[in-house]
C-alpha cells in the first residue's frame, strides 16, 4: 500500500518530502513518538526528534529504550529502498541497541549515506548479487551526550537475483 501511494505521489512532490511527510503521518511511525525533521533532496540523510512524553515514559521517567528502537528501526531500510530504486530488495536483518544514559529530554539522530558508500554497494551487489550491510547511528541529547547506539544490519539484493532465489527455496522445500 505505502509503495502504490508513494508512486502516485512521486508525480506532485519531491521524495524527500513524500518520505518525511509519509513517515510522520504513517500510524505506524507515529506509534513511536518520533517524528522526522528533515530530509536532504537526494534522501541521503534523516534526523529524527524524540521528545519525552506520557506515551513513551518509562517507569523511572525518562524515554523508554523500546520507544527509541521502534523510532530508528524502519528509517535505514526505507531509506536504502529509496535511494536503490526498484531493482534492489533490502531486508532489515539484525538490530544491536546500545543504551548509554537515560534520555531526560528531547533527543536526535541522524541517519546518513555517502555516495561512495551507495557506489560501493551497487558495484559490490553487480558482482555478488546479495549481501548484508551494517550502519550504525547515535540518539543524542542537545548538548550532543550520546543516548544510545544502534548498530543496524540490513540485506540487500539485486531484485532479479532475489526472486530466483525465493522461487527456488520454494521448490526445494516442498
Amino acid at each position: 500500500m505505502y509503495k502504490v501511494i508513494t508512486e502516485f505521489l512521486n508525480r506532485f512532490f519531491k521524495a524527500s518530502t513524500i518520505y518525511k511527510y509519509g513517515f510522520n503521518w504513517s500510524p505506524m511511525y507515529r506509534r513511536t513518538t518520533a517524528k522526522i525533521i528533515e530530509v536532504s533532496d537526494d534522501l541521503y540523510k534523516v534526523k529524527i526528534r524524540l521528545k519525552p512524553n506520557w506515551k513513551n515514559r518509562n517507569y523511572a521517567g525518562t524515554i523508554f529504550g523500546g520507544s527509541m528502537l521502534s523510532a530508528t528501526d524502519p528509517i535505514y531500510m526505507i531509506q536504502l529502498l529509496q535511494i536503490l530504486g526498484n531493482d534492489y530488495v533490502v531486508w532489515d536483518k539484525m538490530v544491536e541497541a546500545r543504551y548509554k544514559r537515560p534520555a531526560k529530554s528531547v533527543i536526535y539522530g541522524t541517519f546518513q549515506f555517502s555516495k561512495k558508500e551507495i557506489e560501493t554497494l551497487k558495484k559490490n551487489l553487480a558482482e555478488q548479487n546479495e549481501m548484508d550491510i551494517c550502519k550504525s547511528m547515535d540518539l543524542v541529547d542537545t548538548q550532543q551526550n550520546i543516548i544510545a547506539t544502534f548498530k543496524k544490519t540490513m540485506y540487500v539484493a539485486n531484485k532479479t537475483f532475489y526472486k530466483k532465489k525465493i522461487k527456488n527455496r520454494k521448490y526445494t522445500n516442498n
